[in-house]
């Protein structure tokens, strides 16, 4: 019997390359995004069907889940990927963006999370995979509201996994570095207020030097490929770092003191600023 994914965020980047993977696996794939009707990129293969699917709406993950389980019968992973990328210097934020960011990066992965867990509690078997980020573990400037949700997101996964463990409901984390997505582009929502110019010399030191880390990254199939190996290699393990130097720095993190780990960040993001 062929496997289900469920897979959130489908319509581009790492969520679309997941789809692609799994399919080519020979999995049924449930490719879900907020406008179905806006990529036909999946039309021409069988096994990926779309689905609408607002993470911070929870009528609307289950309607999706119910289409779903009426199509497939069963899942078996999920994939939590839809993710929204708020980022700058944290005093130029506003109350909406940061909202916006939490709504869909921890309380929407939540959301689904627990729509899943009905049908895996049933099935008793099932794997969740949250796609976090070494920024779960890790910091750079820059990226305080952002990562306020993925570290958000490591605790809620790692306290998730010793609840579910004895139900047969596998918790899995990726955690990617930079990777060459429209995170860097189209995604990024940029805090701006023109009335505080304090930071503006730094801003844009941070901002380029970030910037050239997405453009030398790797593209979004190393990710799908680290899922691929969560979903299917019967484990227990939480944490699967990935992509550009994600495994080296959360190696690094964990053998420095802070102090140090601190000073190698900054010589590579604040490169340039005086």
């Amino acid at each position: 019997m062929k496997k289900t994914i469920v897979i959130t965020g489908a319509s581009s980047g790492i969520g679309k390359s997941i789809a692609m993977l799994f399919a080519a696996k020979g999995w049924n794939v449930a490719a879900t995004m907020r406008n179905p009707s806006k990529t036909s990129d999946f039309d021409s293969i069988s096994s990926i069907k779309k689905y609408s699917l607002d993470v911070t709406s929870e009528s609307s993950i289950s309607e999706a889940f119910n289409a779903i389980m009426n199509d497939f019968s069963s899942i078996d992973v999920v994939v939590n990927n839809a993710g929204y990328g708020a980022t700058g210097i944290f005093e130029k934020s506003t109350d909406e963006q940061v909202r916006r960011q939490f709504d869909t990066n921890v309380f929407g992965l939540m959301n689904v999370t627990r729509e899943a867990l009905r049908y895996f509690r049933n099935a008793k078997n099932g794997t969740i995979i949250n796609i976090t980020s070494m920024g779960g573990l890790i910091t750079f400037p820059f990226y305080s509201v952002y990562h306020g949700t993925k570290w958000a997101v490591e605790g809620f996964s790692e306290s998730l996994a010793f609840e579910l463990r004895h139900l047969n409901i596998k918790v899995k984390c990726v955690e990617p570095g930079a990777i060459k997505t429209d995170f860097y582009d189209r995604s990024m929502d940029l805090f701006k207020n023109p009335s505080i110019t304090d930071y503006d010399r730094y801003e844009e030191v941070v901002f380029k030097n970030t910037q050239q880390a997405g453009k030398d990254a790797p593209g979004p199939e190393v990710v799908a490929q680290t899922v691929y190996k969560a979903a299917t290699d019967n484990s227990n393990k939480l944490r699967y770092p990935v992509g550009g130097l994600s495994p080296i720095l959360l190696m690094l993190r964990k053998l420095l003191p802070l102090s140090w780990f601190t000073k190698i960040v900054a010589s590579q993001v604040e490169k340039g600023f005086k």
